[in-house]
């Protein structure tokens, strides 16, 4: 099945390590990034694959510029929001990501972020340092004895499920293809979205942004919680609906919300940035993926997975992250 792999365009910036496997497979790199999309459209012509972060989109415009030429688009992450799929599998382009690359660091910054609506750290902090002492105005609640709701269970979810669960919290959580039984391996009582709103002190979510997901926690679900429920949302923004959150926050039916990821980014809408300045908010710019192990992480599972399609390695064998897979088909 082997897919002809000799030159490759990488628009986003990743880490060395990428570049370094790849041409010692003895693929060509070229580094061209954060290119207009004229010149984008000009330059696949001449390559064979592109990798990219968030920053470059794959278009339908760009899939059709390459046609004939590009054969696989590798996105150094795990979302591919910023891939046109229905485009490059039409012009049977191969796309894949990394789905294990990102999962630690976006779990850990899950956590930290439970942690921070549970204790007021951030602005104890802020406090601290303008001269004050404020004891009593940032008392916290313990995370001990309460119950997380983890919606999505995949890879991050289950990673988020066994480290709170250590913490004491007992985890319910909701996913349409988990089992219970591999729910119950990781700690989490496996339970429908009705059943789940009442009962959650806290709510995660793990989901890919789909029609099904969008709005996932809503002015409906806030509603059936408890009150005082907190959200956070380190996964895509758009699966919790930021108006719905503002306003259970001003009537106190939501106690506070987390936020890393925003329905545009950076973010513009009024909502959002009234959101991200309310007090009970702690925002952070989209850092799920930073931190120096996810970045070779990723940026070695691109490479590790284009080096496996060409069929020439016995060392890369295989390609997880391929989405798209029926156009694999093509070259078999």
């Amino acid at each position: 099945m082997p897919v002809d792999i000799k030159n490759v365009l990488v628009c986003d910036a990743v880490d060395s390590a990428c570049v370094e496997l790849l041409q010692k497979n003895g693929i060509n790199v070229a580094y061209k990034l954060k290119l207009p999309v004229d010149e984008l459209c000009n330059e696949v012509k001449n390559y064979d694959a592109a990798i990219v972060r968030s920053d470059t989109k794959i278009t339908q415009q760009v899939l059709e510029a390459g046609a004939g030429s590009l054969k696989v688009v590798g996105r150094a992450g795990a979302g591919v929001d910023n891939i046109d799929v229905p485009a490059a599998t039409k012009n049977k382009v191969i796309v894949l990501n990394t789905p294990g690359g990102n999962s630690i660091s976006a779990c850990e910054l899950t956590c930290i972020a439970i942690g921070t609506l549970a204790r007021p750290v951030v602005p104890a902090v802020q406090s601290m340092k303008e001269g004050r002492w404020d004891r009593k105005l940032y008392s916290g609640s313990e995370l001990y004895g309460k119950t997380l709701a983890v919606l999505g269970l995949g890879r991050i979810g289950r990673e988020v499920a066994v480290r709170m669960k250590a913490w004491g919290m007992r985890i319910i959580g909701y996913d349409p293809i988990t089992t219970e039984e591999e729910a119950k391996a990781a700690g989490i009582e496996k339970m429908t979205l009705d059943e789940i709103w009442p009962l959650a002190d806290y709510i995660t979510v793990h989901t890919p942004l789909i029609p099904a997901t969008r709005n996932l926690v809503s002015a409906e679900s806030l509603a059936k919680c408890k009150k005082g429920v907190k959200v956070v949302n380190v996964a895509r923004g758009g699966i919790v609906d930021e108006q719905a959150v503002l306003d259970a926050l001003e009537s106190g039916q939501c106690g506070g919300a987390a936020f890393d990821v925003y329905p545009e980014e950076p973010p513009k809408s009024e909502v959002t940035k009234k959101l991200i300045q309310h007090p009970k908010v702690v925002a952070t710019p989209h850092l799920g993926a930073s931190t120096a192990e996810a970045q070779v992480r990723v940026a070695v599972e691109v490479a590790e997975q284009f080096i496996a399609l060409t069929g020439k390695s016995q060392v890369y064998t295989s390609y997880p992250g391929v989405i798209n897979r029926e156009v694999l088909a093509n070259y078999q």
